[in-house]
Parts: C-alpha cells; structure tokens; sequence
C-alpha cells in the first residue's frame, strides 16, 4: 500500500487515523498481553516525508502525464453513465494487483515498497510508513492506461487514493477473519498474510479492495492458525534511523549495480525480483 499521493490528500483525514491507532492501543495489550509497539509506529511517522516527495508525484505524474494522456486518449468515457463507475472501479481493481505484484517482483520498484514492509510489528500505524520516493514506485505505468482508454484523469486517481485509503484498517493484527467476505474483499486477515514474511506467505495476497484477482492467478494464500506471521522483511532492518529504512535498499542496489561485471548482470539486477543474483542464475 501506498497511501496518498499528495500532502494535502491527507489533512482532513489524519485526526480519524489517529483516533483510529488511538483505539487500536487501547485494546493491543488486552487482546494480545503485550504493550503497543509505540516505537514501530512512532518510526512510521518517516511518511512526512513521502508527503513532501508526494508533492512532486502529484505534479509530474497525476497532472503533467495524466493531463498528456488524456490529451491522447483514443475515447471519452462518459462519467455520468451508469456503468462508467463500475468499469472503472474493475479495471482499477485489475490493475492495482498487477502494480503491487510487480512492486514484489521487480527490483527497482521493491526498492520504494520495501520500506512499507519493513515494520516487524504490524499495527495500522504500518499503513502510513511509506517511502520518500513515490516517483520511481513506477505506479503510473499501470494506470495511466486506463486515461488513455478514457477515464478521466481525475476520476482514476481519485478512485486509487480511495483505494488506498481503504486499505488503511487492513493493517491490523486484532479484526479476525470476515466469513464469506474473505472470498471477495481484501480484509485485514488477508493483508497480514500479504505482509508476512515466513516462506509459505511470501509474495501473497496483492489485491487493493478486491482479493478475487489473488485468486484468479494463483497468489491468494489463506492465514492459517497453525503458521504464526512473522512480520518484516526476510531480511529485516534493525536500525531506527529513517533515512536508512527509506533509502537503504536503494544504496544497497547501486553497490549491486557498481560491481556488477556485465550490463546484463546489471539490467537483471534492476528487473528481476529481489535477491537475484547472476551467481544463482548462472547455477541453473
């Protein structure tokens, strides 16, 4: 997830998402014998600074490259239309997941998302760390497509904040699971599979509101009560300086790319997915 695309997007909503960590605290210690995890949450706050680059998201890829397709599209959807909303809201659907499944899969773009996984303890303070680069999280490949079919530009990001916004309350670790909803919508049972990082949970579950996607090619993974989650990365980041939660993967990425021995070790370390390496393809 990565929450909003612009500092003001969020004003208006901060006191409901603080009210709701508020609550969320009152009950962790009740429902799970421990304290909350203040420290986490507090190093969550590094999203004031995905805010600030958020500004220059806004401006370069929603107005200058949404308003250039749209310029370009090869139709007009009519938004008044009684289908236009629906349409819009599947083929959001459809391509959220395959942003967020790539965000998993391709290197350069894990570099951004990792830092929304790195919390070893997840709480909805989680949903709002994010990184400081939401230029290169590469989203706009994915929807910008549907500007140039003929969505507004206005109404296909403002469907994805919603989106986003949505997935706030997915983030939390005390809601159980949600019957026949579990089939059709992203819930929070499904979200802690997704941001597990144990073998079996790993690269799961990637869908925005819906999760039928997950089970249409093969990534839905039910949470299963015998598998303890274990939240993080497989390589976790110990250190509380935010600077290097936010920009850690990407220097560890440009020492990769400047020992590297060939342009194609290179180009593979940018677009396959994290922890490839040209020793491991070269064993196969």
């Amino acid at each position: 997830m990565e929450l909003f695309h612009g500092p003001a997007s969020t004003l208006w909503i901060l006191p409901i998402l603080a009210l709701a960590i508020a609550i969320e605290a009152f009950f962790y210690k009740r429902a799970k014998g421990k304290s909350y995890p203040w420290k986490e949450s507090g190093l969550s706050l590094i999203a004031i600074g995905h805010n600030g680059a958020g500004f220059v998201n806004h401006v370069v890829i929603i107005t200058l490259l949404g308003g250039l397709a749209w310029n370009y599209r090869v139709a007009t959807v009519p938004m008044d239309a009684w289908w236009a909303w629906p349409l819009l809201f599947i083929l959001e659907e459809f391509a959220y997941y395959w942003y967020h499944r790539c965000a998993h899969r391709v290197r350069f773009m894990w570099s951004t998302h990792s830092v929304h996984h790195s919390p070893q303890e997840l709480t909805l303070a989680s949903a709002y760390r994010l990184a400081w680069t939401p230029v290169l999280s590469a989203t706009w490949i994915f929807f910008l497509p549907l500007v140039l079919i003929g969505f507004h530009p206005a109404a296909v990001f403002g469907l994805l904040a919603a989106s986003l916004l949505y997935q706030f309350w997915l983030h939390s670790t005390l809601i159980p699971k949600l019957g026949p909803l579990e089939w059709v919508f992203n819930t929070p049972s499904a979200h802690r599979v997704h941001h597990a990082s144990n073998p079996e949970y790993l690269d799961m579950n990637f869908g925005g509101i819906l999760i039928v996607f997950d089970r249409l090619f093969g990534t839905y993974k039910e949470e299963v009560a015998a598998v303890p989650l274990k939240y993080g990365l497989v390589h976790p980041i110990t250190t509380n300086n935010p600077l290097k939660i936010v920009y850690g993967d990407f220097i560890a990425l440009a020492r990769e790319l400047w020992s590297a021995r060939s342009w194609s070790d290179r180009w593979g370390m940018i677009f396959k997915p994290p922890g490839w390496t040209p020793a491991a393809s070269k064993a196969y």
